[in-house]
């Protein structure tokens, strides 16, 4: 209870600075969604004061803050300056299918970067171990964006086997054929989520793995007969899972990043796409509440992989 205490605590602080660097970060920015001539060429100054005083934007920034933080306790994100939704709802309805994407990706560069990983090892300097590691640098060097349009073009233009955007082209009747439509138009953005994010776990699997393989206890595991799925199961894994989980945690900023490129490339309606449309358009409000929730969803992240690298190694917290 203390560690999750703690835990809470330090989630707190942390969601505070993110707010009040994302805060003075937008305020500072050039363009304002109430500049003259963004609403309306004929606009008056009149009506854009008007308009600033009903949102609170005539107040001192220190107090804008410190009200917006206040609301934000209370789940409170404003009102957005561009569709007059509150913002709540607007990323409610869009963080589903951006939560998905980027679950069903982890899980597969987790459960891919550990089988190629470990293999290379087991199979070091064999043309698996040379085509994994190949693979690998390919995918932690070529750009997500670069990728996709790649897939598109080649996938959905030119064989016309997967769809070429959106999340489904049938209508929502609660069929099996609605959800495996919906299911089809993720391979894609999905796939191209988890080729970029297996490289550079694959090879600091592989990297750690063969480091484990030289441990004195390894040896004498050979040595009392082990044959190598035990190995796995009894030495492997366990030393691997630590370091992986962390940097798995350490991830997941630049996996829910990534949703803005390819939800923007794809159309698909989630919190990346809404938060270029917002940031294109000036909308403040929903800007802020996208990166508020972002940095909390990511904190959470990294807040579950230290408790279950506390559930695998009860010692890790005092390490």
């Amino acid at each position: 209870m203390k560690l999750l205490l703690n835990k809470l605590t330090y989630l707190a602080i942390m969601l505070f600075i993110i707010s009040l660097i994302s805060f003075i970060a937008i305020n500072a920015a050039p363009n304002s969604f109430f500049a003259s001539g963004e609403l309306n060429p004929n606009i008056t100054e009149e009506s854009i004061a008007q308009l600033k005083a009903v949102y609170g934007l005539d107040k001192p920034l220190y107090v804008q803050f410190f009200s917006w933080i206040t609301a934000i306790v209370q789940l409170d994100f404003g009102i957005s300056f561009a569709s007059g939704v509150m913002v709540k709802d607007e990323i409610i309805s869009r963080m589903p299918i951006t939560l998905i994407i980027n679950i069903t990706s982890m899980v597969f560069i987790f459960v891919l970067s550990l089988y190629l990983g470990i293999k290379s090892a087991l199979n070091k300097n064999s043309f698996f171990d040379k085509f994994t590691g190949q693979l690998s640098l390919l995918s932690f060097s070529m750009p997500s964006f670069y990728l996709a349009l790649l897939c598109v073009l080649i996938f959905a233009i030119n064989f016309e086997i997967l769809p070429i955007a959106g999340l489904h082209s049938m209508s929502d009747d609660g069929s099996l054929e609605y959800y495996l439509d919906y299911a089809w138009h993720l391979i894609l953005p999905i796939f191209i989520i988890v080729f970029g994010g297996i490289g550079s776990l694959t090879l600091y699997i592989r990297s750690l793995t063969i480091e484990i393989l030289k441990s004195d206890y390894i040896f004498f595991a050979r040595a009392r007969g082990l044959n190598n799925s035990q190995i796995l199961r009894h030495y492997i894994l366990p030393n691997l899972y630590p370091p992986v989980i962390t940097l798995l945690g350490l991830s997941l900023p630049g996996i829910i990043g990534g949703s803005v490129i390819l939800e923007t490339i794809f159309s698909i309606d989630g919190m990346g796409l809404l938060f270029f449309q917002s940031a294109l358009s000036h909308d403040y409000p929903v800007i802020m509440g996208i990166l508020i929730i972002g940095a909390f969803l990511t904190l959470i992240g990294n807040m579950i992989a230290d408790l279950v690298l506390l559930k695998l190694n009860p010692n890790y917290n005092n390490k």
